[in-house]
């Protein structure tokens, strides 16, 4: 049950990485001005068609690239719907999320005849950064994840420095904003919108192959269970801000990780599992009443 001790932050990174990656292409989505809630079905597609990937080429690399490429390919749904064809980007999203379902259910039993679980002996996983065994502190916290996990983190503190560095980040940012008004200046709104709809399809895809390939090797039903929804929720607590993003995101994890030790002594699975949900309803608790007081302060 010890929370102090370097497995402990294996553990958090690991969870939190899946969530993490879909989050940043969630607030990417929001600095561009569409509020996306489609990244629990783009993640769950992305879990799938890595898993596909790495099932036919045998190669688990060869199914990440799978994924980035058709969950992009999947989220043009949602990029044309509501980018380019002015739909309402709810209403556009919800159906991504039904489809993802219903698309990887049938897919499972067409392409592997099971149901429910798809987990062959000989199914490639992202290989451990065991390199780094013995290396004081690091060795103990990522000697066993994948290289997707160090890797979200740097494109956190990436995007951060972009959006707030970059001439291209500082325009994103103006056509979230005043979209009328960085059209005026020449800025192509549809296509900025349509761009970042797309590179958030990508990085959902590497969330999906992390959580399929990287925190464990096999693809289930539904195998997302929310966790694109926390996703959305890291995104409202950041207010859309990366860095603080990932910030939201290690806690995510950790409640998942202290879920998992709860388990371990003895605690009902049920309420190992209810605890990065009940931390989602808290945060979402807590960026209402931020809005409603600010809100007042405006008012006043």
């Amino acid at each position: 049950m010890n929370v102090l001790e370097w497995s402990f932050v294996a553990a958090v990174l690991m969870a939190a990485t899946p969530v993490l990656l879909a989050a940043l292409g969630g607030a990417l989505c929001a600095q561009a001005g569409v509020f996306n809630i489609a990244l629990e079905g783009q993640m769950l597609w992305g879990a799938f068609a890595a898993v596909v990937g790495s099932h036919y080429s045998g190669s688990a690399w060869v199914g990440v690239l799978i994924a980035l490429v058709s969950t992009a390919a999947f989220s043009a749904i949602l990029a044309v719907g509501s980018a380019r064809w002015a739909a309402d980007p709810i209403i556009v999203a919800i159906g991504v999320n039904l489809l993802a379902v219903g698309l990887t259910g049938f897919g499972i039993r067409v392409l592997f005849d099971v149901s429910g679980t798809f987990s062959p002996p000989d199914l490639q996983g992202l290989h451990r950064m065991t390199f780094l065994d013995g290396v004081p502190v690091v060795g103990d916290v990522l000697a066993r994840q994948s290289p997707l996990v160090p890797l979200a983190i740097v494109l956190a503190l990436a995007l951060a420095y972009w959006l707030s560095r970059s001439a291209t980040g500082l325009r994103l940012r103006g056509v979230g904003e005043h979209p009328e008004a960085a059209g005026s200046l020449g800025v192509d709104v549809t296509a900025y919108r349509t761009t970042v709809v797309l590179a958030a399809g990508a990085l959902c895809g590497l969330a999906g192959a992390q959580l399929a390939l990287g925190n464990v090797t096999v693809f289930t039903e539904n195998m997302t269970a929310g966790r694109g929804w926390i996703a959305v929720a890291a995104v409202m607590l950041a207010a859309s801000r990366p860095a603080w993003v990932l910030v939201a995101c290690v806690g995510f994890g950790a409640a998942e990780a202290f879920g998992f030790r709860l388990q371990g002594v003895g605690a009902p699975q049920q309420l190992a599992d209810a605890a990065p949900y009940i931390v989602t309803l808290l945060v979402l608790v807590a960026t209402r009443l931020r809005w409603l007081r600010r809100t007042r302060e405006v008012a006043v």
